[in-house]
């Protein structure tokens, strides 16, 4: 009986069009959560970093259809840039913009 379940849900998975498979796999991971880093950088200076980000959301238009130029999240603001969250290190609301905003978000490969 428990393979049924696994195989009719692979069959309902497999049927569905690419963008659903997409927004499936990525309620999946914003469920499971990750361990991200997003650097902010000015030329080629890091200027800002925030670590334990578990997503990077795109805005979208208030009538839901089309997507904004910006993207945001959540994290802690990693101030001595150690890649761990030390005390009276803050979880932010944050958000940057697509066009002018030069940023790598990557694994946390420390913790």
């Amino acid at each position: 009986m428990k393979y049924y379940g696994l195989i009719l849900g692979l069959l309902f998975i497999s049927g569905c069009s690419q963008e659903s498979q997409n927004k499936f796999g990525r309620a999946l991971q914003n469920w499971t959560g990750t361990n991200g880093v997003l650097d902010i950088y000015a030329g080629d200076k890091l200027v800002k970093r925030f670590i334990n980000v578990d997503k990077l959301s795109t805005a979208t238009a208030t009538d839901g259809t089309s997507p904004r130029p910006y993207r945001y999240g959540y994290g802690y603001v990693d101030e001595n840039q150690n890649l761990i969250v030390d005390n009276g290190e803050k979880r932010v609301y944050f958000e940057f913009s697509d066009y002018s905003t030069a940023y790598v978000f990557y694994e946390n490969y420390k913790n």
